[in-house]
């Protein structure tokens, strides 16, 4: 496939973990286990995208590029915007976008997510998901639902369980029905340079204020998203101190 950058957004401010990207993993800061992880995926670079001198510092001692951007987006996509900028990057060029608190994901799930972009130009993004089988989870507002078209395209994203069997729940909300397709988004996006460059200019859509979704925005607007429907649950990303000692447990007897 042709080449493809990841961008990987990264602030300093944390609500819940202060200094995240910072955070020790096995003798590196998280956010270069980050960016060394993504390079493994293909990429023809990996570049991550600062407003903190700490973070870009930290990086440029583990010889991990970085790029610094403005402190006041209101969303990681104006700042991978602005990175892209600054890379001078085409307008056809493909970036994904990889968050800075995934040390776990898999590098070969960036790689297909560039790839999908790629093969659908009549798409502006691509994303993925994975098939459910707990209903808990369909019904957990923290765990965000998509469901497609019959080409794989995204016709809407949402907190709610959706889609939502009318039958089946009224009767019950132990268990999904086999037959009901229920899809757990991914938080990875592959986006056409030219899209993030109109992005910022775009209006907040009413739905995706509701719904606390970025990606809504496009849909709103009439951006397509690819989506590709992957197996297995998404590895564990990094909000809190448990979920970093987790993700450090994973590590441990790496080579710093």
């Amino acid at each position: 496939m042709p080449p493809f950058t990841v961008i990987v957004p990264a602030r300093y401010a944390s609500t819940r973990l202060p200094g995240k990207p910072l955070a020790d993993i096995a003798g590196r800061p998280m956010i270069v286990r980050v960016a060394q992880r993504a390079a493994t995926s293909g990429a023809a670079r990996v570049v991550v995208a600062t407003d903190d001198a700490r973070i870009a510092a930290a990086c440029a001692a583990h010889g991990v590029a970085a790029v610094m951007t403005r402190e006041d987006h209101p969303t990681g996509t104006d700042r991978l915007a602005e990175a892209a900028a600054l890379l001078g990057l085409a307008d056809a060029a493909i970036v994904v976008n990889v968050q800075g608190d995934e040390p776990l994901l898999e590098p070969a799930l960036v790689r297909d997510v560039a790839a999908l972009l790629d093969q659908t130009p009549d798409c502006a993004m691509a994303t993925a998901c994975h098939p459910l089988a707990d209903a808990a989870e369909a019904f957990n507002p923290n765990v965000v639902k998509v469901v497609l078209d019959a080409r794989g395209r995204a016709l809407y994203f949402s907190r709610a369980a959706i889609p939502w069997a009318r039958d089946a729940f009224a009767a019950s909300r132990e268990r999904l029905p086999a037959d009901l397709s229920v899809y757990r988004h991914y938080g990875l996006y592959a986006y056409r340079v030219a899209f993030l460059r109109a992005f910022p200019s775009l209006a907040v859509a009413p739905i995706e204020r509701a719904e606390a979704l970025e990606q809504l925005r496009a849909l709103w607007h009439g951006y397509a998203i690819a989506v590709a429907v992957t197996h297995g649950n998404p590895a564990p990303g990094v909000d809190t101190p448990a979920d970093l000692a987790r993700v450090q447990a994973a590590f441990a007897g790496a080579r710093a």
